[in-house]
């Protein structure tokens, strides 16, 4: 890959980003899981279920979570999707002029 090329160093900096966020769920989720399974053990060992709240709760933040990172930015993702679909207005009008 040519470094000196803009493009190049603009999709480099493009998927470190998609990649961080990518490492970033598996982090969120390996985490959650962590923490549940202690959760789950005290809750049990408690004679109550009181864990299924906290692992619900966070479960729905962790599926939020993962939908942005693996499905709106996956591709063509929506924002690059507006930001192209801005700059073929900003030149529409400026060949207008």
């Amino acid at each position: 890959m040519n470094t000196n090329n803009p493009q190049d160093k603009q999709l480099e900096r493009q998927a470190r980003k998609r990649a961080a966020a990518k490492l970033g769920w598996y982090l969120h989720a390996c985490v959650y899981l962590l923490v549940n399974l202690l959760l789950v053990t005290l809750s049990v060992s408690s004679g109550r279920h009181w864990a299924v709240f906290p692992l619900l709760g966070w479960g729905l933040g962790l599926a939020v979570h993962g939908v942005v990172v693996f499905l709106l930015t996956g591709g063509a993702g929506l924002y690059q999707r507006l930001v192209q679909h801005e700059r073929e207005r900003l030149a529409q009008q400026r060949d207008m002029w």
